[in-house]
């Protein structure tokens, strides 16, 4: 049975943590139109309007709001993982878990991914795929990469999260002074290779602030002073890292760059993070006080429902805006002249108005499956090995895009080799074996609790 938004809404238990919601909704449509912005797209390719101007940098040090997801990941997984572990006393309740997670990302994700896959193949069947289409065909599955963190993220909650019930700000601290270890290897030392460990323990760490974050709302406490000291230690790291050491300005990949600050992800970036999770935990308060008017609270729990989906459309949607100016012949101005400034609210706007075109024809796979009767079989191992598989399989079709399917195109995937179909293949396998995994109790009443991934 599916719920309108009024009575989701109206569901909503009291101790419910509305800003969390907020956050997350926040985080996903700052990216969003980040991207529609920073989009440079010529005749000749897409660039990066940050590399173009490159004093505008600096403004990726408030709207690089990834460490803001993982940040609310951590506090909705603690509370999760606590939740089924109560309902199901004795009962080992990892495979469910991530049974659970995986059920509202990936049926989304699966129908984007079969959609783009079925368009890129006629495409090409048909003697395209050249040109501007061949680059976004590329372009369109880079998002993934969030997907593909976001799931290691899950699969490690239940260990890290018995870590953090024993040492608390120990575990924090041992991945932030790990993440720490890996920059002094890799710039001072020059070890190679060292600086992948850090897709781990810089987005574990932010992850595990919210388990932090859940233990301070569990006590009926708040964080005390902890927000404005990680805004500053934050703030002033990042700053006096970027000032000094090898790290860019700009918190987000920039074409060409010899070193990038989210591919893999440094200290600075790390730091950064710190700095904006302190910063929108400062606003808690007056954004609590708003959220209690129920329209406000009604058009968070509607974004909420859609959230996942509009993520994974909104290139499709920019690609589009492009492509219709392409097709009808219109000027596309050089990226940052006063032309091309006047034409972004009209694009933006086209962008939105498409993004909730598609939101509308797909936003049934991000509604909840009805849950159905518990799996005979089902294992921790079993549940482990397949979210492995979604995320390498994630992971590597955000690396290879859908371009040159029918040339075979790969892209490297930890040393390996991965083509499109291969990484589709390792997603839809890895998905059957969670599948296998018992289900988690669930109730009836409607509820405003359930999480956007």
């Amino acid at each position: 049975m599916s719920y309108s938004v009024a009575q989701l809404a109206a569901a909503t238990p009291g101790n419910r943590d509305r800003y969390v919601d907020l956050l997350r909704v926040a985080s996903l449509g700052t990216v969003v139109s980040g991207h529609w912005l920073m989009a440079a797209v010529t005749p000749d390719g897409i660039g990066n309007l940050l590399a173009v101007v490159p004093g505008l940098q600096v403004l990726t040090w408030v709207f690089q709001v990834m460490p803001v997801f993982f940040f609310v990941g951590g506090f909705s997984h603690a509370l999760s993982y606590r939740s089924l572990s109560r309902r199901e006393p004795g009962r080992p309740v990892y495979a469910a878990f991530l049974r659970a997670r995986l059920r509202r990302l990936l049926r989304p994700t699966l129908a984007f991914v079969v959609a783009w896959g079925a368009a890129a193949l006629a495409v090409q069947l048909a003697g395209g795929g050249g040109g501007l289409t061949g680059v976004a065909l590329r372009l369109v599955t880079q998002p993934l990469w969030f997907i593909g963190i976001y799931l290691a993220m899950v699969a490690f909650t239940p260990p890290l999260l018995r870590l953090h019930e024993r040492y608390g700000w120990g575990a924090f601290g041992a991945l932030v002074a790990a993440a720490g270890a890996v920059d002094v290897l890799r710039f001072a030392l020059g070890v190679p290779y060292v600086e992948f460990l850090n897709f781990a323990f810089v987005w574990l760490a932010v992850h595990q602030l919210g388990f932090l974050r859940a233990d301070a709302r569990a006590s009926g406490g708040g964080w005390g002073r902890v927000p404005a000291l990680l805004a500053a230690a934050g703030l002033g790291a990042a700053a006096l890292l970027v000032a000094v050491g090898p790290y860019p300005l700009s918190m987000v990949g920039m074409p060409g760059e010899k070193v990038s600050n989210m591919a893999p992800p440094t200290f600075a970036l790390l730091c950064h993070g710190l700095w904006l999770v302190g910063a929108v935990e400062l606003l808690r308060r007056p954004a609590t006080r708003l959220l209690a008017a129920p329209r406000a609270w009604r058009a968070v729990v509607a974004a909420n429902g859609v959230a996942m989906t509009a993520f994974l459309w909104h290139l499709t949607a920019m690609l589009g805006v492009y492509g219709a100016q392409l097709a009808l012949g219109l000027d596309l101005p050089r990226p940052a002249t006063a032309a091309w400034w006047a034409q972004v609210p009209v694009r933006l706007a086209a962008a939105a108005l498409l993004t909730a075109l598609l939101v509308a024809v797909f936003r049934t796979f991000e509604r909840p499956a009805p849950a159905g009767p518990a799996p005979a079989v089902g294992s921790g191992p079993l549940a482990a090995g397949g979210i492995t598989l979604c995320l390498l399989g994630v992971l590597g079709l955000s690396l290879t895009g859908f371009g040159g399917l029918l040339e075979g195109h790969t892209a490297v995937l930890i040393a390996v080799p991965v083509s499109a179909p291969v990484a589709v293949a390792m997603v839809l396998a890895g998905w059957l074996l969670v599948e296998r995994a018992p289900a988690p109790v669930r109730t009836p009443a409607p509820s405003a609790t359930r999480d956007a991934a």
